[in-house]
């Protein structure tokens, strides 16, 4: 590990590459994420025709050699006749990547609630939770990727996203407990390689497309609600905005667009105890990589 005294942190809706000219290039993405220290991208493809039939989990995690990764898949199906190199199934997915120049001591993935629909296209959602150490302290980092449906559709998932974080240190590590010798093996306990030391971190950084824009309820939901006196009533374990909180203008910071009009729909949620680390929020307005801009976060010491 090497002291960090200030972590860059990018999130990036990527489309699977495939940016507003039509074209596919995961070159692009690469190039615009490059120098994070934690990354976190939504869309991305395995196996699917429309970007290649390419793994773009294994060609992002090549560009960034020395980074730890963990791919989390809402959509997981198998593709109709596909066979791999060695002549198994193939499947196809699609969902969040997060990447870490630290190593990530432990992942979650969680599937967030949906809608079926007859009308227009519900896709699984996901957050991908990796707690990575910062300097002195561990922060649970998610990749993040609401549905674009709607708010009603949007609401189940943030209240999920709020139970997750506030039930963090209840439901505890992956693998946690005191470890003792078990009866029925010689030998000791064959877990003893899995359980983390520790508790698990208050503090956390959600990131990604929420697809909502500030003036909805779901916003409301995380930040808490807007009161003339003082400004957000936001709970000590809720999450402020970083963008708002560094001064950014509530009616910019769009990072990409609602029927043709611009929108900011891309967040950096961090929870209240890291408020004070926020340095800074910038949105990327020249990366031509997707139909998202990427969004990036400096947390000091």
């Amino acid at each position: 590990h090497y002291y960090i005294s200030m972590i860059k942190i990018v999130t990036y809706n990527i489309q699977f590459g495939q940016g507003r000219d039509g074209r596919v290039d995961l070159d692009r993405i690469v190039a615009a994420v490059d120098g994070a220290d934690v990354i976190a991208l939504q869309e991305v493809d395995r196996f699917w025709a429309r970007s290649g039939d390419t793994d773009q989990v294994a060609s992002i995690r090549a560009a960034f050699v020395g980074y730890d990764a963990v791919y989390g898949p809402g959509v997981d199906q198998s593709v109709p006749g596909g066979m791999d190199a060695n002549g198994q199934p193939q499947r196809r997915q699609f969902g969040n990547l997060l990447l870490s120049r630290e190593p990530i001591q432990y992942c979650r993935h969680h599937l967030l609630p949906k809608m079926a629909s007859i009308g227009p296209l519900s896709i699984q959602r996901s957050a991908l939770e990796c707690a990575i150490q910062c300097g002195d302290e561990t922060i649970r980092f998610f990749s993040v990727h609401l549905t674009h449906l709607c708010s009603e559709t949007r609401l189940p998932q943030v209240r999920e996203l709020l139970r997750i974080h506030r039930q963090a240190a209840y439901e505890g590590l992956p693998v946690c407990g005191e470890l003792k010798a078990n009866p029925l093996r010689d030998g000791g306990n064959y877990w003893a390689e899995g359980v983390t030391p520790g508790e698990v971190s208050p503090h956390a950084v959600l990131l990604g497309d929420f697809n909502c824009t500030p003036d909805a309820p779901e916003y409301d939901l995380l930040v808490g609600p807007d009161s003339p006196y003082g400004g957000r009533v936001t709970h000590p374990d809720g999450f402020v905005d970083a963008w708002t909180h560094v001064g950014g203008d509530p009616k910019g910071g769009h990072t990409s667009d609602v029927k043709e009009e611009p929108a900011r729909l891309d967040y950096c949620f961090v929870s209240a105890s890291l408020r004070h680390r926020i340095s800074s929020c910038q949105v990327d307005t020249e990366a031509p990589g997707s139909d998202h801009q990427p969004l990036w976060l400096e947390l000091s010491d």
